[in-house]
């Protein structure tokens, strides 16, 4: 029997979860500042995206930048695993490497063991770090023996659409291992990904909001190029439910 490949939709916010559960997702993945590629959301945001009824996997990354973490970042990073089960995340999407490029698999250990010390099952996946790894194939690899659940990935490339080939060689080498195709996607690249193995394809599927300002505008931190462009990310249906379309195309194609 042919298994259709699953929908994931990174969201910000309970409205997001919502758009995307009404438009065909499987899952979301939850996080807070996309414009940054994610930092870990609240244990309120957690409480709100939950109850809009998908399966929830919580982005848990305490700060932007690479993904070499010292001792007090894990350690905070493991009380933030703790604290989005205990607030219903369905899963976890983690990540950590060392300087010299090789998955951390202290840390790592430490973090799912965190999310699995709840009384019920959580999935746990390895983030978007593998592809800063030195190698995502045997990374990939390692992931069974670690006890994860699943990979999101690229392939190593910019986007996921330029890394069909490694995406197939990770989808062959981590054997009981979802591998999740992400970074980049638009519907139109999910027949290529799904042919090269990815078992899920994950879409931020955003649009920027239209600011609402009653006054004037002035720069905020880092995001000060313009008015238009210091506003927030949320979710496009429209993206949503063509990706849907695109991944039962796809899955009829595969079962042909």
């Amino acid at each position: 029997m042919t298994v259709r490949p699953a929908l994931e939709i990174a969201v910000t916010s309970p409205a997001g979860a919502r758009t995307a559960r009404e438009h065909g997702a499987d899952r979301v993945e939850l996080c807070t500042a996309l414009e940054l590629g994610g930092l870990t959301p609240s244990a309120a945001l957690v409480e709100a995206v939950a109850a809009a009824g998908l399966p929830v996997q919580v982005l848990v990354r305490c700060r932007p930048g690479d993904f070499v973490h010292g001792a007090e970042e894990i350690a905070l990073m493991v009380a933030e695993v703790r604290s989005v089960i205990a607030s219903g995340a369905s899963g976890v999407v983690i990540g950590a490497l060392t300087a010299e490029g090789a998955l951390d698999t202290g840390a790592l250990a430490r973090l799912a063991e965190a999310a699995r010390a709840a009384d019920r099952p959580v999935d746990v996946t390895l983030h978007r770090a593998v592809d800063q790894s030195a190698d995502p194939v045997a990374t990939a690899a390692l992931l069974p023996s670690l006890g994860f659940t699943r990979v999101l990935t690229s392939g190593g490339a910019r986007t996921a659409a330029e890394g069909l080939e490694t995406i197939a060689a990770m989808a062959g080498a981590a054997s009981g291992v979802q591998v999740m195709a992400g970074g980049g996607v638009r519907p139109a690249d999910i027949p290529a990904l799904v042919r090269a193995g990815a078992a899920a394809v994950h879409l931020s599927a955003k649009t920027r909001a239209l600011p609402r300002r009653g006054g004037g505008w002035v720069p905020l931190g880092a995001r000060g190029d313009s008015a238009e462009q210091d506003t927030h990310f949320v979710t496009d249906a429209d993206v949503v439910a063509e990706a849907r379309r695109a991944i039962a195309a796809a899955s009829c194609r595969r079962s042909a």
